[in-house]
C-alpha cells in the first residue's frame, strides 16, 4: 500500500496516519499569499518612474516619489510580514511533503528551496526602503535623483520576483500525481506553477508576482479544507 494519502477524500479524521493536525504553518502561508498580492499592488502604486510625463526627468520623479512614501511604507510593510510568514509555510510544507513522498524523494526540498527564492528577493526588494522611503519624507533634496529612480526601478521589480514559487508549485503537483494531495490542488499547482515557472526563465521575470502569490492562496486553501473537516 502507498504510504502517500490524500487527506482531502480519506475518511475519518481527514489527517493521514502519524501526521499532526496542526495547521499553522498552512494559516501563515495563506497571510503569505494575500500579503504578497498586497505587497505587488502597493508597490505597483510607487508609479514615478513609470509616469511618461515623468519620463527622463530624475528630478521631477524624486518629487512625485515624495508624495507616494505612504505607499512605499505600506509595499514595505505587506512585503517584509510575507517574507516572514513564507519561511514558516515552506518549512512546514517541506515536512508534510517528506511524510507524503518517498524517503529519497527531491520534491519536498524543491518545494523549500524554490519559497527560500522567494522570501529572498521579498527580503531584498524591500531592502532599500529605510534608505529612501525615510529620506523623500525628510529632504527629498539632499538624495541624488538618479538614485531615487534606480530606487522605484528596483522596487517595481524586485519584489515581483515570485518566480521560485513556481518550482514549489510543480513540485506539489509532482506529489499530487503520487497521490499526496486531492488531484484538483495537483491541477492547481501545474497550472499557476508551471505559469509561474515559465516567468521565473523568461525576461518578464516580475510577471510572477502576479501569479505566484495566487498559487499560494489557492494551495493554502486547499490544504486548510482536511483540518475543517477534522
Amino acid at each position: 500500500m502507498s504510504t502517500t494519502l490524500d487527506p482531502s477524500t480519506s475518511a475519518g479524521s481527514g489527517v493521514p496516519t502519524g501526521e499532526p493536525a496542526d495547521r499553522g504553518w498552512v494559516l501563515a502561508g495563506l497571510g503569505a499569499g494575500v500579503l504578497g498580492i498586497a505587497g505587488v499592488v502597493a508597490s505597483g502604486m510607487v508609479d514615478a518612474v513609470y509616469d511618461p510625463d515623468l519620463a527622463g526627468d530624475p528630478e521631477a520623479i524624486t518629487a512625485r516619489l515624495s508624495d507616494q512614501v505612504p505607499q512605499v511604507l505600506a509595499f514595505h510593510t505587506a512585503t517584509m510580514l510575507s517574507c516572514v510568514l513564507l519561511v514558516l509555510f515552506a518549512v512546514g510544507l517541506h515536512r508534510q511533503l517528506q511524510r507524503r513522498t518517498g524517503p529519497d524523494s527531491l520534491v519536498p526540498g524543491v518545494a523549500a528551496a524554490g519559497l527560500g527564492l522567494v522570501a529572498v528577493a521579498q527580503l531584498l526588494g524591500a531592502g532599500l526602503t529605510t534608505e529612501f522611503a525615510f529620506g523623500l519624507a525628510d529632504d527629498p533634496g539632499q538624495l541624488l535623483p538618479e538614485s531615487a529612480v534606480f530606487f522605484n526601478h528596483w522596487i517595481g521589480t524586485i519584489p515581483w520576483l515570485w518566480g521560485g514559487a513556481g518550482l514549489a508549485g510543480l513540485a506539489l503537483a509532482r506529489a499530487a500525481r503520487q497521490g499526496a494531495y486531492a488531484t484538483w490542488l495537483g491541477w492547481a499547482s501545474l497550472v499557476l506553477g508551471g505559469l509561474t515557472a515559465v516567468f521565473l526563465v523568461s525576461p518578464l521575470q516580475y510577471m510572477a508576482g502576479m501569479t505566484g502569490p495566487v498559487w499560494l492562496v489557492v494551495v493554502s486553501l486547499g490544504l486548510l479544507r482536511p483540518a475543517r473537516g477534522a
